[in-house]
């Protein structure tokens, strides 16, 4: 497998991207490890390809591996490893004009295990973070839909709207550090950052580890690895899906051209949790078994629905990837990374 991998999604998420303010500009990313940290460098360094003089720094903190060490491999990429918690890891890292701050354990069996580092990394970290952008500058920080949660369910989320959830919520580390780091983006926006929250909701696709826990994944393993999908519970929850290259083309696009400070980043179209299962299980010729008895995730939310209005109004109709062709292309990755009986 090449790095030319995932040159075509990387087309998916310049689509419409302005070149202009990436040419000459110091980038920084964080959290380069995750699907949709993985599409934003993908993304860079197909610019690199095109010419762009663009100088990029990512951060990891598990080792560099296989095709995304391939596909980083270059002159205008430097790869920092270290732990965004740990103050002197943030001291070390450079100035830069964009700063994408995509860090923050998007798994809730991760962010769950690690509470105070989930929180660190969405306050403590995003404030240092901020500090290495010039004014002027430009700052992404990768919020999430989970901040709806406790709203009434029914009716898709808009950026003006404000979950329910007291300090006690069982993902309350999650919950918490997201609106606070949206807070510190909005107080850097009085200081001359443009500074923009992306509200993320369930972005899928390939690069994925296989350790990923995360439900789409875990019906991907469990497909690949057992030869059958054994839910939880009876998938009745809800969720609104995103191919991880529409994703990213909506954040930076907002980043970069964006008038408000804060911003929905989803897809189209409701599915139930069941309904993936059953799409994985088709794709890879399996079968969905349900419980007898429940286990739902602690605190995980009946429905995920965002409102795409404010970003379609500012830059027009959205166009994604299908989730059935998305889908594909996700369980091609886990076949390639992780072949079954391996």
């Amino acid at each position: 497998m090449s790095s030319s991998y995932f040159h075509e999604d990387a087309g998916i998420a310049l689509d419409g991207v302005p070149r202009e303010p990436l040419q000459d500009a110091r980038v920084l990313l964080t959290g380069a490890s995750g699907v949709v940290g993985i599409h934003m460098a993908a993304a860079f360094r197909r610019l690199i390809a095109e010419g762009s003089k663009l100088r990029l720094q990512v951060t990891f903190q598990s080792p560099v591996t296989g095709v995304i060490a391939e596909m980083l491999d270059h002159p205008q990429i430097s790869i920092r490893r270290g732990d965004l918690t740990d103050p002197a890891f943030r001291r070390s890292l450079d100035q830069a004009d964009l700063i994408l701050h995509a860090a923050g354990y998007g798994q809730p069996g991760r962010f769950l295990e690690n509470p105070g580092k989930t929180i660190r990394l969405n306050t403590e970290a995003t404030l240092d973070l901020l500090e290495k952008v010039p004014t002027g500058g430009r700052f992404l920080f990768v919020s999430t839909s989970e901040l709806y949660v406790g709203l009434p369910v029914g009716e898709p989320n808009r950026e003006d709207s404000i979950g329910t959830t007291n300090t006690t919520h069982p993902r309350a580390c999650y919950i918490e550090g997201k609106r606070c780091g949206e807070a510190a983006c909005n107080a850097a926006r009085a200081g001359g950052i443009q500074a923009v929250s992306a509200r993320l909701a369930l972005a899928y696709g390939p690069g994925a580890h296989a350790h990923d826990r995360r439900v789409l994944y875990t019906f991907i393993e469990k497909a690949l690895h057992q030869g059958e999908i054994a839910m939880m519970d009876h998938g009745e929850a809800r969720r609104i899906y995103c191919y991880a290259p529409d994703a990213v083309r909506i954040m930076l696009r907002a980043v970069l051209e964006g008038r408000e400070p804060i911003y929905n980043v989803g897809g189209k179209g409701v599915l139930l949790i069941r309904e993936v299962a059953e799409k994985i299980g088709a794709q890879l010729g399996v079968p969905v078994r349900l419980p007898e008895t429940a286990r739902p995730l602690e605190g995980a939310p009946a429905e995920v629905g965002l409102d795409m209005g404010l970003y379609e109004r500012e830059f027009g109709p959205l166009k994604y990837v299908d989730f059935d062709e998305g889908l594909r292309r996700t369980i091609a990755w886990h076949r390639r990374e992780k072949p079954a009986g391996a």
